[in-house]
Parts: structure tokens; sequence; C-alpha cells
């Protein structure tokens, strides 16, 4: 493994990570509505579960999905469904310091991290990652382990940007028609995102 490797690998997650994607939405939505200190626990949620999605792709996960197809289609009817569900969070996140503000919470590090097992984008990633960059023979473990810390710290910059998105675009969220528009936008966006998957 040498500079290459790392810059390339690097590159990669910059544009899987940092483009438009259910995570993404989520994330500027959670920044807009809960601010940015309270959506940190999301975005690592998000980073954790990248890295063992790809530890697992690593391990051969992708031969379960060739030999039971099905799997691939439960988890597809899953992660529409879990995407369904999200939206709704969002279009029912409340009004900042008013209505619905206090029942409303911004997703854990543990829901994020589960999400990624139903996201589309993350599994491409994934697969993706471990199939292009991992290096064969006696490097392939050292290998996996450098994607995934590569991805981790990546993931976590571009993350940061979009929360950071979002916690901008609340200033200008100063009445409660702004505030449903704006979350009725995150939430059609997210709920798009199921399109991707079929």
């Amino acid at each position: 493994m040498d500079w290459s490797f790392f810059l390339s690998v690097a590159l990669f997650a910059v544009v899987m990570t940092g483009t438009p994607g259910p995570n993404n939405v989520m994330l500027t939505a959670s920044g807009a509505n809960f601010g940015y200190m309270r959506s940190i626990p999301h975005f690592f949620g998000i980073g954790f579960g990248l890295i063992s999605l790809i530890l697992l792709n690593g391990v051969g996960l992708g031969v379960v999905f060739k030999t039971y197809p099905v799997v691939q289609e439960i988890l597809k009817w899953l992660g529409s469904g879990y995407l369904l569900y999200l939206a709704w969070r969002i279009l029912t996140a409340g009004i900042n310091k008013g209505e619905g503000a206090q029942q409303a919470k911004p997703m854990t590090c543990l829901e994020a991290m589960l999400f990624q097992y139903l996201n589309p984008k993350a599994w491409v990633m994934s697969v993706t990652a471990v199939s292009s960059f991992a290096i064969a023979g006696e490097y392939y473990w050292w290998s996996l382990i450098g994607i995934s810390v590569i991805f981790l710290v990546v993931q976590l910059q571009t993350s940061s940007v979009w929360v950071g998105f979002g916690t901008f675009i609340r200033r200008w969220l100063s009445t409660p028609t702004a505030w449903r528009r704006f979350n009725s936008s995150m939430a059609a966006l997210t709920a798009s995102c199921v399109v991707f998957i079929w």
C-alpha cells in the first residue's frame, strides 16, 4: 500500500459520502431541526455503520447475496419502509422552539448505524470499495482496515458539512410556515430515495 492507494480511496470516499443521498438529506434536516451538537451521534452512527458494512463485505457477505437473492429483496423492502418512516419523522419534527419540538428528537448513533444496513447507497459504497480497492494476498486485511479508516475519516468530514449546512439554513427558518415548508421538502427528498432502491 502506498500513497496512491490512500489517495484513491479518499477521493472515492469523498464522492460517495459527500454527494446527496438518504444520509445527507437526513443530516441536513437534523442540523436544521436540532442543531449541530445534537446531530453528532447521528453522523458518528453513519460512520460506524459504513465501517461495519465494509468489513462484512470484506469477509464475504456479498457471496450471501449471490447465493440467496431473497435476502437482498428483503433488505430492499425493509429499506424502503424505513426510509418512509424517517420521512414521516422529518415531516412531523415540529417547529424549532415551537409546536412538537419537545417530542421530536434526532436520530441516535445506534439508529443511524443500523440504518446503513437498509440504505442502498451504503451497500453500493461498501461493495464497490472492497471490490475496487482491497489488495489480494498478504495485504488484504491491512488494505481492508485502511479502506475502513479512510472512509470513517472522510465521512465524518462530509457529514459534518451537511449538518453544518442544515444549521446554516436554520437561520432563515424564522416562521412556522418556513419550518413546515423546509421539513416537508426534506421529508419528500427522503421519501424519494425509495425510487433509487427499486
